[in-house]
């Protein structure tokens, strides 16, 4: 089986309605692929709904309620958490170094990176799920297949 790794400027998308749902919602369905996450975006995720509450896209009730959603799908094995480890955290630093100047590439994001280029090495990762332009750019330069949710 085939593995999609999912950043959170995607499977945000997931979670509440918006540009690129639809896709996300489709890629995480497909036979065949088994989406996976970063240990990382257990928490990041929750930043993206508490930004939502921010922005005034979702009201206050509703950020538990995607949380307990999220946390039912990894429940459910409907995505694998993929571990964070000291490796990820050199394999990181070593993309900041390599493409946080000219790329700017932030740190989570170079984690986020990291696991997914390690599962490509360990596992086979078939494509990059990711809604942000600046790190899906980066990720295509470090040779992952990306898809952007946002595109048709």
């Amino acid at each position: 089986m085939a593995l999609r790794f999912f950043d959170s400027s995607a499977l945000g998308k997931r979670y509440h309605s918006e540009v690129g749902t639809a896709k996300v919602n489709a890629l995480i369905q497909e036979r065949g692929f088994e989406p996976v996450i970063s240990r990382l975006t257990l928490i990041e995720i929750q930043s993206v709904f508490a930004g939502k509450v921010r922005t005034g896209a979702i009201l206050a009730s509703d950020f538990e309620v995607l949380r307990r959603r999220f946390l039912t799908e990894i429940c459910q094995r409907i995505l694998r958490v993929a571990r964070l480890s000291g490796f990820h955290l050199q394999e990181a630093e070593r993309l900041v170094r390599q493409r946080g100047i000219s790329g700017s590439l932030r740190t989570l994001d170079a984690l986020q990176l990291a696991v997914a280029l390690d599962l490509k090495k360990r596992e086979g990762l078939g494509e990059f799920i990711c809604a942000d332009k600046r790190l899906g750019v980066i990720a295509v330069v470090e040779g992952l297949t990306v898809i952007d949710p946002e595109q048709p």
